[in-house]
């Protein structure tokens, strides 16, 4: 969930204490890499995930929900960015009221942006629930009372359930009925997690849990969007029953953004020409980063917690560009309109802990919703690095 605005220092924190917490860790039934690959969720279909780096076959589902539908295909990636999640709701929130936000054929989310993802999906109905989670103050108790006893249990500093308490109070029969009959429709809604035993990302089509009809339907997608914004040792890691054959038991899920800070196309898409269907008009990819990709400038501390922390901030950005470079190509080679937002240097950066202030939070969905209202939010291509180098200067 949190990858920009985890709460760093928490984190790292809970790092140093995993030797003491690793001498009380719960016991887990063992399996082998081999039950791992073939691995289904009880009572659900297959089909209903896939790993990130799968071949391009196993994402079949969602290439035909590319050229099925009578719209042009718009496929929205949401970012992870924790408390910055604000920004990306107020993106939305503006996007409607300029009257030009349209209906998305695919939308995916990573952490942060797998809470945003299924009102984004269900449409602008939902706007006022978003704006409620960004900037009502409820997303600011989850980094409250941290707990350092949790870690000896295994629980994360925040190990009291809240986080699975808040998606549970959102994520309700009425929201999955509506998903289920989207993806009806062809559309797709995809979350991503983090297998740690696998060490993989792993993509959940929610739409097709939503649908199944299942008596474990709603637990399982209240799992995957607690899983997807779990970040280690600051939440409780999701268990989610698995079988292989006869063998049951439980995979370790936690933060998608651990494996991947947003996900655009699967690996297997990216180095390749896949030209979808033009007829109904140009397709669009958007993706908004609720976080910041321009390398800042920064006397850093010549102490541990100081240089872990700027290092976490520096992986994340390089990371978070290289997908977008790699997608910004694919795009640009196959017809497809490629589409940047994210928190430039108009917003000053604010300490690790403070990403879940208030008031910052609101300050982050004002500038996205006026951004997104007024049209100046979208970007062609990635910021380069001149021009970074020029805004820096002195004037």
């Amino acid at each position: 969930m949190f990858l920009r605005s985890h709460p760093v220092r928490a984190l790292l924190a809970a790092l140093v204490a995993a030797p003491i917490a690793a001498c009380s860790s719960i016991p887990r039934t063992p399996y082998t890499a081999a039950e791992a690959a073939i691995a289904t969720v009880p009572g659900q279909a297959p089909s209903i995930r896939y790993w990130a780096d799968a071949p391009a076959s196993a994402f079949a589902s969602v290439s035909e929900a590319a050229t099925s539908q009578k719209e042009p295909f718009t496929y929205l990636a949401l970012s992870g960015g924790g408390g910055d999640g604000a920004y990306g709701a107020g993106v939305l929130n503006g996007w409607t009221d300029s009257g030009r936000r349209p209906a998305f054929t695919l939308v995916s989310g990573v952490s942060t942006g797998a809470l945003i993802a299924p009102f984004a999906f269900l449409g602008p109905a939902y706007d006022p629930t978003l704006r409620e989670i960004y900037t009502s103050g409820i997303a600011s108790t989850l980094v409250q009372s941290p707990s350092p006893l949790n870690l000896l249990l295994g629980d994360g500093l925040f190990g009291d359930q809240r986080l699975r308490d808040l998606v549970g109070r959102y994520i309700s029969p009425e929201i999955l009925a509506q998903i289920a009959e989207e993806h009806r429709k062809g559309r797709r809604l995809l979350v991503v997690t983090t297998n740690l035993d696998s060490q993989r990302a792993m993509i959940w089509d929610m739409g097709a849990i939503a649908a199944s009809g299942q008596p474990n339907a709603m637990e399982l997608f209240r799992d995957v969007l607690t899983a997807s914004a779990s970040v280690p040792a600051v939440f409780p890691a999701m268990l989610i029953e698995a079988q292989a054959g006869n063998r049951a038991f439980q995979e370790l899920h936690v933060d998608g953004a651990v494996a991947t800070p947003v996900f655009t196309l699967p690996e297997s898409f990216l180095g390749q020409d896949r030209h979808f269907a033009s007829r109904r008009g140009r397709p669009n990819i958007f993706v908004i980063i609720n976080g910041r990709i321009e390398p800042s400038f920064d006397v850093v501390e010549n102490r541990t917690l100081a240089i872990a922390s700027r290092t976490l901030s520096t992986v994340g950005r390089a990371r978070s560009r290289a997908t977008l470079a790699s997608t910004a190509a694919f795009a640009h080679r196959n017809g497809i309109g490629f589409n940047l937002t994210y928190i430039d240097r108009r917003i000053p950066e604010v300490a690790a802990q403070q990403g879940f202030d208030t008031a910052y939070m609101r300050r982050l969905f004002d500038d996205g919703y006026d951004k997104a209202r007024s049209g100046a939010l979208w970007q062609t291509a990635l910021p380069r690095d001149q021009v970074i180098e020029a805004q820096a200067l002195p004037r």
